[in-house]
């Protein structure tokens, strides 16, 4: 694969071994100083098994999250608004040659009527989900594109979707320019494996089989005006420390030569897939605590960059791994066209099993008992706060003051039109609490937002 150097990934793995304590200590007061670290440090760092240190890991990934993100953790809904797929990729349920799930492209008028299901929860940014082929008769970025308008113009009251990010197939630059006109936030796209043995023989047939093109999508979408990006790999299909060292390398590449490193990273397993045996037995499984190292150290590798922690994961993983970098996580899941009203059928159309089942209400009132702000927020897409501009802002952590007070105000907004008693009790609580710790000019800011909130207002930002 392009600019993914396997000798020099290997070479450095082997020389990270052994590393006395006071080089892993100049590494941690390094990413503590909220710098990048080198490939060389975050081999290093993954070659950590000391249980001991790797706590030390840990206490430096929650100390670097804080410092750039404050306590605010972004929530989202996934949207599948497709099962269509050319591609037959060993690990996927989607895969063109399997016969166990039912296939359903949804028209616009479903589109509308499942992301009106998700505004009745308050939910209020969605990352919509796409197969890798169009309904018979259109163009993919067609099809997008009326599915993002669709997303749009959907309302419920006086609530209506903020942000819609785009998890799709990659397209030429000039439909990734259409695609940015729509009107989306991120640009999603993951490489799954920087392996370029294990990501041919993964995936086999398919416009999906070149590895070179999927890489070169970044660029592409880049060169079309995308400047907020979205990678991730998918762990279980090879060595979680080559793969994390060539999501890195993938990263080094994008800031070379656009001087913008990716908005977010995902970090999925590979989860059970119906009609799918990879998926029951990966070939390189993480353990739990591995998966928490690997987490830790992305937070302490890119620190300016969102983490995100999709449902496949558990509850009690998901709540453990927001102190050690995850800033975005899903809620209240389905992984299937239509899955927000087709409930009983998600089992035959998922892409994969989820398994936290929480509902929103429920996730909302976990993280604020965790002392976590749960946030709705888009106020830096809407401001224009994208691609460079969010990274000067993210890079010395003076973005966390805005993230904040964003998040405040979407809080009290969820609060006052969908939350449960219980959820309300706590919530506004937090709000209290939180307010106090402002300065005047911030609390008399923040103080006519929440006026305007009980007047009816919704969607107000700084």
């Amino acid at each position: 694969m392009k600019y993914i150097e396997e000798d020099k990934i290997r070479d450095l793995l082997i020389s990270a071994a052994g590393v006395d304590v006071p080089r892993l200590d100049a590494i941690l007061d390094r990413a503590k100083s909220l710098k990048r670290l080198s490939l060389q440090e975050s081999a290093v760092l993954l070659s950590v098994t000391d249980p001991v240190y790797i706590k030390n890991i840990y206490e430096a990934a929650s100390f670097v999250k804080d410092k750039i993100y404050g306590r605010r953790v972004v929530l989202f809904a996934p949207l599948y608004i497709s099962n269509l797929c050319r591609n037959n990729c060993l690990y996927c349920a989607f895969k063109a040659d399997n016969v166990s799930i039912r296939r359903r492209a949804l028209t616009a008028s479903e589109i509308v009527s499942q992301t009106e299901l998700l505004l009745k929860l308050g939910q209020k940014r969605i990352l919509m989900v796409c197969g890798e082929a169009a309904p018979e008769g259109k163009a993919n970025i067609d099809y997008y594109i009326e599915a993002v308008k669709a997303i749009y113009s959907a309302g419920v009251g006086k609530n209506k979707i903020k942000r819609v990010n785009v998890n799709c197939a990659p397209l030429s630059t000039e439909d990734f320019k259409k695609l940015k006109k729509s009107g989306i936030g991120t640009y999603q796209l993951f490489q799954e494996t920087y392996h370029d043995e294990t990501y041919r023989r993964m995936h086999p047939k398919g416009p999906k089989s070149d590895p070179d093109n999927r890489l070169d999508a970044i660029d592409r979408a880049f060169t079309a005006g995308i400047d907020d990006i979205g990678i991730g790999v998918l762990y279980g299909l090879y060595d979680y420390k080559f793969e994390t060292l060539g999501l890195l390398s993938h990263i080094e590449h994008m800031e070379k030569k656009f001087k913008v490193g990716p908005h977010t990273i995902s970090v999925p397993r590979i989860e059970p897939a119906e009609g799918v045996e990879l998926s029951l037995n990966p070939p390189y499984k993480l353990t739990d605590e591995e998966f928490k190292k690997v987490v830790a150290i992305l937070r302490l590798s890119v620190p300016y960059t969102g983490i995100i922690m999709s449902t496949r994961e558990t509850a009690q993983m998901r709540d453990s791994l927001l102190s050690l970098g995850v800033s975005q996580i899903s809620a209240a899941s389905r992984t299937s066209p239509g899955g927000y009203s087709d409930l009983g059928k998600e089992e035959a159309t998922g892409q994969f099993s989820l398994s936290d089942q929480r509902s929103l209400d429920e996730i909302v009132e976990t993280l604020i008992n965790h002392d976590y702000i749960p946030s709705f927020c888009a106020a830096c897409y809407r401001k224009e706060r994208t691609g460079e501009a969010f990274m000067n802002l993210a890079k010395p952590g003076t973005i966390k003051g805005k993230c904040s007070m964003n998040a405040l105000i979407t809080l009290k907004e969820y609060l006052d039109d969908f939350a449960s008693d219980k959820t309300k009790a706590a919530g506004y609580r937090m709000i209290e609490r939180y307010f106090e710790d402002l300065d005047k000019a911030d609390q008399d800011r923040l103080r006519l937002f929440f006026a305007h909130v009980d007047s009816g207002v919704r969607d107000e930002y700084i």
